[in-house]
């Protein structure tokens, strides 16, 4: 159950990261200054939501570009279990490897750094790095069209 008290609030400097991804690439957050991005949190690699989440932010992968914004997932999977996930569905976007469970603490997705699952939140973090939208509530089908209609 998600603790709505964790989730960060719309103004807040996002928390920074540096994490591997399913490429085996560390990201951070601050290497990203200048886009949006858009975190999206998901319980686990190669599920009926997470795919059908991820599948639907992989088809409006041009209509995220045109407006800045990079995607990226994060779930508590390995290097290899998000790979192996990214390849079967074509996704060209980072998944981001948080089993040390770092940035779903900083962002609210989980309580502990022993919770198994993701819980299945989003953000959206400004171009300066600041929370522009928060969604402690995700329709795995929707939010992907969500995001897109709030960041016109």
């Amino acid at each position: 159950m998600i603790d709505e008290s964790k989730i960060l609030k719309v103004g807040a400097t996002a928390p920074g990261f540096s994490v591997k991804d399913h490429f085996g690439k560390t990201v951070t957050l601050k290497d990203l200054a200048g886009k949006k991005v858009v975190l999206w949190f998901y319980p686990k690699a190669d599920t009926p939501g997470c795919t059908a989440e991820g599948c639907a932010f992989r088809d409006r992968a041009s209509r995220f570009a045109e407006k800045n914004t990079v995607v990226l997932g994060v779930s508590f999977d390995t290097e290899a279990e998000n790979k192996a996930f990214a390849d079967k569905f074509g996704f060209e976007f980072p998944l981001l490897c948080d089993t040390s469970r770092a940035i779903g603490l900083a962002y609210g997705a989980c309580t502990t750094a022993t919770d198994k699952y993701a819980q299945r939140i989003g953000y959206i973090i400004d171009e300066k790095g600041k929370i522009l939208k928060s969604y402690p509530k995700v329709d795995a089908a929707k939010f992907p069209e969500t995001v897109l209609a709030d960041l016109n």
